[in-house]
């Protein structure tokens, strides 16, 4: 055949998406490698051209607690009735949980009524498992609470389970106001939504600094940062389940004749139970989240003990104490989800006598009553005697020091070559890139995916964090959380693939991954840094152990949603295993795996503010020196530049996600 004859496949013209992004990267190399001389501006922008919102942040603060007043009492006087509001109810639950009620203050103060003695308190919660869910369940939360007592941090959690009961019942109420005014107002639900965004993606640290200011220090104003954390969730789930109702029930509503508070409280709140219930679990879930954060302010209790184990580094104790937090997280979520199962029997009550109708209520008086009178005449039915309390802290404390000891050199040399070949010169690449390049970059990727919305709002974020001085702080946090997000995903991908299919192997990674999310994220820190002593690897290595969990996870999720006739499919069209797996599985999985990479890098962002305390030097360390100065509007910054960074990464993946998934037929 000539020459030709020969038919040769014609490339593809490239499109103008493709000729923009070709035209972009090229005036970025640009700009990158030959600017610095002639738009020094555009690398390190000038403080004469930077947005004072530190300061009008701090201004703004200074003039709302000395100056500020609505009518007859003072913005300080509002913020101060909000806490001995809250600090009642929170005084009683302390009293019948741990110090009993006292007479006189401080040293003076003389116990007249003990609090309930531990076999109560076990016993009560058992009753309220058997109501919810049965035996299995009443035995499950009773040996939690008996690992808490038997490893002596009785007094610590009850601290804790005062805070919680108060916190949550709060967090509740308003998080579902907030949701039936969204839901019933689209103006509110328009501006809830960025509002929400912040909220979940700001630092905690970052808003310690002006509730310290309103509330002072103490356990209300940790009560309070608890209530702020643990409110989102709580206000997108009642938006969420109140719209699920079904039509036909508000239909009915309307016909009887039910006002709009009436349609509210009697036929839309009853009917999005199911629902509101997932929302009451996450705000339980996130306040005990909070615990050790909430300590820093005044909380006391677990949270205390973690962090004092933390400064001390003594990895025993730290660790028992965030087991007792994993035990408390496991009771108190599996009773909230028997809760929100359970379908309470009404019929034949009226014939039944009230023991008969209140078989539980009775049960629990009776416990109370008799635990208490046994307590006052036998010490150990009151309080757990310390000669029976067990310890694993030698253990902890011995294992690192083997490794240490046995370890050392190799535990160097990979430090060593990770931050000399890797860590280093990756911060360097990104502390050198020229500002205003990677925000026009994020701007085209947010158009590329998303349109000129998504556009506006990746390019503004970015660029608002140059602008308020805050960019070389926030590459350093890049740097940190990409390199965390990639290891992650290098671990926790493979994990994923080699058990998703896999049932017995699966249910062990699921219980490992399910307490790796229970843990405190402050316990991953004392192990990471006697081992490998303070710095930018420590805080990788702590971040990866906290993120893992979702790469893991939703990877597997995507595997197992994948249709088993397209496998079947496949491997009648002879595809290999490898072939079965890169061609159909991994691909048809893409957009699940990229969501669980979103969460990944939000589960980074969210540890590399508490990796702060072993010396990183980026936004984290900004707000944690805000903290530790007071400085609001230091800490606001630098906890809405962590904020924007999440923001943008969710917006972009997420929109890649959608895409993907359109492009590959899949209905989400």
């Amino acid at each position: 055949m000539a020459a030709s004859d020969t038919i040769l496949p014609r490339r593809a013209p490239l499109t103008n998406q493709q000729l923009l992004w070709a035209f972009a990267l090229a005036a970025f190399a640009v700009l990158w490698l030959a600017g610095k001389p002639y738009m020094a501006w555009a690398f390190k922008l000038p403080r004469s051209m930077q947005i004072p919102l530190r300061r009008w942040i701090g201004d703004f603060m200074k003039w709302l607690v000395e100056e500020a007043s609505f009518g007859l009492f003072t913005f300080t006087e509002f913020t101060r009735f909000l806490a001995d509001v809250i600090d009642f109810p929170y005084r009683i639950a302390l009293s019948l949980l741990s110090t009993g009620f006292l007479e006189g203050q401080g040293s003076n103060a003389v116990q007249i009524v003990p609090p309930l003695p531990w076999i109560a308190v076990i016993g009560l919660i058992a009753l309220m498992g058997q109501y919810a869910g049965g035996w299995r369940l009443a035995a499950l939360v009773a040996a939690c609470f008996g690992f808490i007592v038997a490893f002596g941090q009785w007094e610590n959690a009850m601290i804790t389970l005062a805070s919680i009961v108060i916190a949550v019942p709060l967090g509740v109420i308003g998080g579902l106001l907030l949701g039936i005014a969204g839901h019933r107002w689209r103006i509110v639900a328009l501006v809830l939504k960025p509002i929400l965004d912040l909220m979940q993606t700001v630092p905690v640290f970052a808003y310690l600094v002006p509730i310290l200011f309103l509330f002072g220090f103490g356990p209300t104003a940790a009560v309070v940062a608890t209530i702020i954390y643990a409110l989102p969730p709580m206000t997108r789930v009642s938006m969420l389940a109140l719209a699920g109702v079904p039509s036909e029930v508000r239909d009915l509503g309307n016909m009887v004749g039910c006002s709009r508070r009436q349609m509210t409280w009697r036929v839309m709140v009853p009917s999005a139970m199911p629902g509101l219930m997932v929302g009451v679990n996450q705000v339980i879930m996130l306040s005990l989240n909070m615990v050790i954060i909430a300590s820093m302010i005044g909380a006391g209790g677990l949270g205390f003990e973690v962090l004092s184990a933390l400064r001390r580094l003594d990895i025993g104790a730290g660790v028992e104490a965030g087991l007792a937090i994993v035990a408390l997280a496991v009771a108190l979520d599996r009773l909230s989800q028997a809760y929100a199962r359970k379908v309470r029997l009404h019929a034949d009550q009226e014939q039944r006598g009230p023991v008969q109708r209140h078989p539980y209520t009775v049960s629990a008086v009776a416990l109370v009553a008799v635990t208490g009178l046994a307590g006052l005449v036998v010490g150990w039915v009151q309080s757990f005697p310390e000669a029976w309390e067990l310890t694993t802290g030698a253990f902890w404390s011995d294992v690192v020091r083997w490794i240490n000891v046995n370890f050392f050199d190799q535990i160097e040399a990979f430090k060593n070559l990770l931050l000399l070949n890797v860590l280093i010169p990756f911060k360097r690449f990104l502390l050198g890139l020229p500002w205003i390049g990677v925000t026009g970059l994020i701007a085209l990727a947010g158009w590329s995916l998303g349109g000129w919305r998504l556009a506006a709002l990746t390019g503004t974020l970015a660029a608002l964090i140059a602008l308020t001085g805050q960019w070389p702080k926030a590459m350093v946090t890049v740097y940190l959380c990409g390199i965390s997000v990639v290891l992650a995903c290098l671990i926790g991908i493979p994990i994923a693939i080699l058990t998703a299919e896999r049932g017995r192997l699966w249910k062990g990674v699921e219980i490992v991954i399910d307490t790796l999310q229970t843990l405190p994220s402050f316990v991953y820190l004392m192990p990471a840094v006697m081992l490998f002593r303070v710095g930018d690897f420590t805080a990788i290595i702590a971040v990866v152990a906290y993120a893992v969990a979702p790469a893991i996870r939703y990877t597997a999720h995507g595997i197992r949603q994948v249709d088993p006739q397209l496998v079947e499919a496949g491997a009648a069209a002879g595809c290999t295993e490898w072939q079965l797996l890169t061609k159909i599985k991994l691909k048809l999985a893409l957009p699940e795996i990229m969501l669980g990479l979103n969460q990944t890098i939000m589960l980074a962002l969210s540890m590399l503010v508490i990796t702060a305390l072993v010396g990183t030097r980026d936004l984290g360390q900004e707000v944690y020196i805000a903290l530790t100065k007071a400085d609001t509007g230091r800490g606001l910054v630098a906890g809405l530049s962590v904020a924007f960074i999440a923001i943008i990464a969710d917006r972009l993946i997420s929109a890649g996600a959608d895409r993907m998934r359109t492009r590959l037929g899949l209905q989400r």
